[in-house]
């Protein structure tokens, strides 16, 4: 069996040593472009100015805290055992609510109105056109052959030709 393989590659080889290629020119009749379709996605952006209503003069907080802490000193005074850490805890209470009032009580809310600009995207499909091919035309001593090739060949398209002989 290795035997016949060997001589049949041989044989092939011998064959082959006979061939003659060469490149010649063959006329161009017709070229025509090859075109598809393709979903280019883009990023269409647009900016525009809209007004925020915005809270000014807010709430002062530290009030709160100093009177609590005033408060929970004072309790801390009053009683004993648990009683003395009831008194601390509603002494801080009292305190927190008693120093908001006071440092909030002229303070106005006001609201001001500020502009900022927005800006918006979205993704949008483009579908465009590409050349992906040509289809080619074309006659080598009178005989018409068709091939789709990358590039335009112009009037003129390269063709690798190979002579072997029939039998002897």
């Amino acid at each position: 069996m290795k035997r016949l393989a060997l001589v049949s590659l041989i044989a092939t080889a011998a064959i082959g040593v006979h061939a003659e290629t060469y490149i010649d020119n063959a006329r161009v009749s017709s070229v025509d472009p090859q075109y598809e379709r393709v979903s280019v996605p883009r990023q269409e952006c647009g900016s525009r100015w809209v007004t925020e209503t915005h809270r000014t003069g807010g709430r002062d907080y530290g009030g709160a805290v100093l009177g609590g802490v005033a408060g929970a000193l004072l309790g801390n005074q009053v009683g004993g055992g648990h009683g003395r850490e009831a008194a601390t805890a509603l002494g801080a209470v009292v305190g927190a609510f008693t120093g908001d009032n006071m440092a909030n009580r002229d303070r106005e809310e006001r609201y001001e109105q500020v502009p900022r600009e927005v800006t918006t995207c979205r993704a949008v499909n483009e579908v465009q056109t590409r050349v992906v091919g040509y289809q080619v035309n074309y006659e080598y001593r009178g005989q018409h052959f068709a091939t789709v090739m990358h590039e335009n060949p112009g009037p003129f398209v390269q063709v690798r030709v190979s002579v072997d002989p029939v039998g002897r």
